[in-house]
Formats: C-alpha cells, structure tokens, sequence
C-alpha cells in the first residue's frame, strides 16, 4: 500500500504567543473532551481513504498537543491504527511545551507507540522568552528533556527562534549551547517572523518594535549554521539540523511533496492531487464532524499545473539535498528548463543556486533567500501564463 503521513491538529493553547498566527486557542480548555470525539467522528469518515495506505508518521502538532490528556492522543493513535496499518517503524511526533509536560505523561504516549517529541523552547534566555509571550522558566527547558529521555522517547528535537529585536550574537550563541548542552538530537531554527494580525505585528507598525535588518539575520543563520555543523548536525533542512538518524521523517513527506491527510480544526491536507482545508475555529469543528457527512473540510480544490509546480519548487528547494531534474520530468511531463529557464538561470548566475549531476539546490547563500527565487518563478509563470500547458503539449 501507499505510504502516507498524518498530520492532528490540536488547537488548545494556554497563553497564544503574540508572534503566532498559527490556528490556535486560549481559555477553549473545556472544549477538549468533545474535540477528542470530534477528532475520532473525523478519522471514521476517513477510514476508506485510510485503509488504502500504510501510514509511515503521524504528527501531533498544535496549539499546544502536550496539554490534551494523554488518554485522548492515545484513543487517536489507536483508531488510526484500526483503520489501516501503522508501519512499524513509523515516526510518531508530538509537540510539547517546557513547564506542562511531565515523565508520566511521556511515558503513557512512548507506550502507545511516541517516538519523537518536539520542544518549544524557543530561547534559553529570560528576557527573550518574556517578549515571546512564552510562560515557561529556562529550566523548564532541560527539565522536558530530561522526562523525554526518562519515558524512552527515541529522537528529542528543540526549537529555537533567532533575530528577536536587539538578539546580539553572543546572545544567539549561548541559545546554542544551551541547546547543545541538553544532548538533544535536533535542531530547529527559525527567523522571528512579522505576521499580519498578531500582537506583534501590531507594536511593529506601530513603531513599538524594530526588527533586525536581513544583514543580521543572515550572520545569526551563519552562527547556527557553522555551530550546529561542528556539533555534528547535519543540515538536511533551510531551518532543520539532525544528528544521524533524526531527521523528522514526517516533515520530510511536506518537503518532498508528499501525501498527509490533516485531521482537526483547520488542518490543512494534500491527498490524491486535492489539497483542503478543515473548518478553522474548533467549536465549529466539533459540531461539523460530530453531524456527520458533509463533514468539516471547509475548501478543497484541484491545484492546477501551474500551482502544483510552483508548489514542488518551494517544498523540494527547502531540502539542502534539492531535487533530481528527472523527478520534475516525472511528475509533471516538463522540463523545468522550458518553465523556468529564466529565472533559474538568474539565481544560478547570482550564486543563490547549484546545479550538479542533475540536481537542483540551493547554495549555502540562498538559504535565506528562497522565498526570492520561489517569487521569481512564480512571477514568470503569471507573465507567462501559458508556458506550462505550451510545454506540457510540446512534450507531447
């Protein structure tokens, strides 16, 4: 059968950070129960398309997924589990915060088949976690690790944001080695970023806050970057760093354009071709998926030629490894030559690309850059709109 991944989208949050626009809720804490039915009403509805595949990870992703009851994750996994096969060796991932999750809690989920968790720590330094919204201590950080490895969870990655306003490198730095300290074994590394409608995109355009230039951020990434490598990580990932064998093999499937299907309040999937979106807000959730059929996918649609390229493009060029010419010949029946000749060429003239051996990368300096070269294709594509059907018939 078909390998695919699952993502759950667990909504509940106990304070939302004032940088996150993810679909996530505070003071919903009484809505869990039910949103434990409705998540299983889901899967149900779903179990046709599930008993047609192996599914190789699930991801527990939120909000906050470490404050929902262990028993109620668990009563997901196994009704997964009863409706298709779980490959044996596959990547169960759940993210949790520092402060709110303790040994037993772990240990219920190992038991139930938990192998990866993920740590919002964010930064090991008070003052930051404090403009962060975050209500976790430091030591709360090392002591979530420290439970992890008591419950037997195999791979244990921390998350960490850089170019917060006035970040100094020695501040990063230390972030570092803190992380590094704790014996985890992943890295993830994002640049803060500005989102319209949150609490701090507010203060910034109200000139509250000043956000480091791209200059900054770029030697913030580079101390990551040649910090993490000399630890032994290896890159894989623009923002993701692995000692052997932890890459996560879940989120590997988004980047190199695979299958998921996305259960709960506005998960979003991308199953045979059709890419979704669920009902967002999870008291609506709840109420579509406990009615029954038409269910609770709030937009579903066919991405056309176009758009599923560009898509492709964006994924595969996250992966340091990039992609194989003869794969984009495959999926789409192009050459990516013919589609996007010219605006590749630039970036490889501007050193933002590597070409070798039929495959296409990014460079060390187009890391930070990729969403220019995406934006570049896709604005040939949109000045020239027919050349992805032109050279599909071509090919023909």
């Amino acid at each position: 059968m078909n390998p695919l991944a699952v993502y759950v989208h667990i909504p509940f949050c106990t304070v939302k950070c004032g940088y996150c626009d993810f679909n996530a809720y505070a003071g919903l804490d009484g809505l869990k129960r039910s949103y434990r039915d409705a998540l299983l009403a889901e899967i149900a509805g779903r179990s046709t398309d599930l008993s047609r595949h192996t599914v190789t990870s699930i991801a527990f992703g939120g909000g906050t997924p470490g404050e929902q009851p262990a028993e109620d994750l668990i009563a997901v996994i196994d009704a997964i589990r009863d409706s298709t096969g779980i490959a044996p060796d596959a990547e169960i991932s759940l993210e949790v915060n520092p402060g709110t999750t303790v040994e037993p809690y772990l240990r219920a989920l190992q038991s139930a088949g938990v192998n990866r968790v993920s740590i919002g720590a964010q930064s090991f330094d008070a003052q930051e976690l404090q403009f962060l919204d975050r209500i976790h201590s430091v030591q709360a950080i090392g002591a979530t690790v420290l439970s992890a490895r008591r419950a037997n969870i195999e791979s244990v990655n921390i998350d960490l944001i850089f170019g917060l306003p006035g970040q100094t490198p020695r501040q990063w730095e230390a972030n570092l080695e803190h992380a590094l300290g704790l014996g985890v074994d992943h890295v993830s590394a994002y640049a803060l970023t500005v989102e319209e409608g949150t609490r701090l995109g507010h203060r910034v355009s109200a000139g509250e806050v000043e956000m480091p230039s791209e200059d900054i951020l770029a030697d913030l990434y580079g101390i990551a970057t040649a910090r993490l490598e000399q630890a032994g990580f290896h890159q894989y990932e623009i923002s993701n760093w692995a000692a052997t064998g932890h890459q996560s093999r879940h989120n590997r499937t988004y980047w190199e354009y695979g299958e998921y299907l996305g259960l709960g309040a506005g998960a979003h999937g991308f199953f045979e071709e059709e890419r979704y979106e669920n009902i967002a807000h999870p008291r609506q959730y709840i109420t579509a998926a406990l009615a029954g059929p038409p269910g609770v996918i709030a937009e579903a649609y066919h991405p056309d030629r176009a758009t599923a390229v560009i898509d492709f493009l964006a994924l595969r060029l996250r992966l340091l490894e990039g992609f194989p010419l003869a794969e984009f010949k495959r999926r789409f029946g192009l050459d990516i030559d013919t589609v996007f000749g010219e605006p590749l060429g630039r970036a490889l003239d501007a050193g933002l690309l590597n070409y070798h051996d039929r495959r296409l990368a990014l460079s060390q300096s187009g890391h930070l850059l990729h969403g220019e070269v995406v934006a570049q294709c896709l604005a040939h594509l949109r000045s020239h709109p027919g050349v992805v059907d032109g050279a599909a018939a071509a090919a023909r």
